[in-house]
């Protein structure tokens, strides 16, 4: 891998744009005081491969979704009724997501798909081009003595207007809700917010999902958000930076009434419940078996695999509870809170390596189409806490 230095930082734009988490103390060396120089032609098959892997995890959903191809994939039973209506219903939207692949020596690899609630959303598309800015490399007016695949801003834009036309009874008015005490989160909805607005919705509203009402009947029926101090709101759009199991698990009333809502078109929802399908790491080894070989999977199985392989849970996240094996020896290990789950086993994919032996990862957006890269590196197992590093398409 070859780099560029960026010899100036994005601190100044980051402090303007209130994104203290990404320098604070808990994010030391988060962001990367150099860029990978990328060819053209590899930037354009990376997007390529987001638009070929989306198509495959599409086909590889069976119309009925039945109980066993759920049960398989471990999707809570209180989430059928509404996975199965927003995978028929094209009123709700699948707005955005990000493929995590390896650059191999045989191209890229995907290792998993974050189809629900993918973020690193700023650092993609904000982030990475504010580095260029710092250099000189680049301009706020978009012009640039260098270039980056980074559409995503533009994609989410095209995704919201799309979302839009698709529920013209709606008022455009959406609520985009987090956890709570996530400064992170909110970074990625206020991005997402401002795409919204740029697609047309009047009003577009961060909060965390606990400051959230939701009324399943009667004449206050939908999701409210206080927006100023007294001042309610109903929200037709409801965009959701909390993941679905967590719904499920957590708050089962909560997920009941947004079904009964959903199904009642009293709220629309990005994004949709499907996509929690496409996250599961257990479809791995499903589309491994109806495509096997294919030039951008990595074998998958729900059995160990021989030689050298990773462990991974289905529903883990962050990297937590990933295991690096050679012959079932545990070469490495990312301990954290989903070494209870079932398992996958998939081939291991060396991910480029620079002098310094630092492993970088692509993660590749999708929007409608392969819109953006943005690279992440670690000495060890990729996990939300490794370095962002910008690019540049040469």
């Amino acid at each position: 891998m070859t780099f560029l230095p960026l010899s100036g930082a994005p601190t100044p734009a980051l402090r303007a744009l209130g994104w203290e988490w990404a320098l604070d103390d808990a994010c030391p060396g988060y962001l990367a005081s150099e860029a990978v120089e990328l060819p053209e032609g590899a930037a354009d098959e990376l997007l390529r491969a987001a638009d070929t892997l989306y198509q495959l995890f599409v086909d590889a959903i069976p119309d009925d979704l039945p109980d066993a191809f759920l049960r398989r994939l471990s999707i809570p039973e209180n989430l059928w009724e509404i996975v199965r209506h927003t995978w028929a219903d094209d009123h709700h939207w699948h707005l955005y997501g990000r493929f995590d692949l390896a650059l191999t020596a045989d191209g890229p690899k995907l290792l998993e798909f974050n189809a629900d609630t993918a973020t690193s959303i700023p650092e993609t598309a904000v982030v990475q081009w504010a580095s260029l800015m710092a250099v000189g490399l680049a301009s706020a007016d978009g012009s640039a003595a260098a270039q980056q695949a980074n559409g995503l801003f533009e994609g989410l834009a095209a995704q919201f207007t799309e979302w839009r036309r698709r529920n013209p009874d709606r008022a455009p008015m959406l609520l985009l809700t987090h956890l709570p005490d996530a400064p992170e989160d909110a970074a990625n909805c206020a991005v997402l917010a401002e795409a919204a607005r740029e697609a047309g919705f009047d009003v577009a509203h961060i909060a965390s999902i606990d400051a959230m009402q939701v009324a399943a009947t009667g004449p206050d029926c939908g999701v409210w958000a206080e927006t100023a101090p007294g001042e309610w709101l109903r929200f037709d759009f409801l965009f959701k930076l909390v993941p679905w199991e967590i719904l499920a698990e957590e708050e089962p009333e909560l997920t009941a009434d947004l079904n009964h809502l959903t199904q009642s078109r009293a709220v629309v929802v990005t994004n949709r419940a499907y996509p929690l399908v496409f996250q599961r790491k257990a479809l791995l080894s499903l589309l491994w078996e109806q495509h096997p070989g294919h030039p951008l999977l990595l074998e998958t199985r729900d059995q160990p695999l021989g030689g050298h392989a990773a462990r991974k849970p289905v529903l883990g996240r962050e990297g937590q509870d990933v295991t690096e094996l050679q012959d079932g020896r545990v070469v490495s290990e990312n301990p954290g809170e989903y070494a209870n789950q079932p398992v996958v086993y998939q081939r291991w994919a060396e991910l480029a390596t620079d002098a310094a032996g630092h492993r970088y990862q692509v993660g590749a957006f999708w929007a409608g189409e392969g819109c953006a890269l943005g690279f992440r590196r670690a000495a060890g197992i990729i996990t939300n806490e490794s370095a962002f590093v910008p690019h540049v398409v040469v």
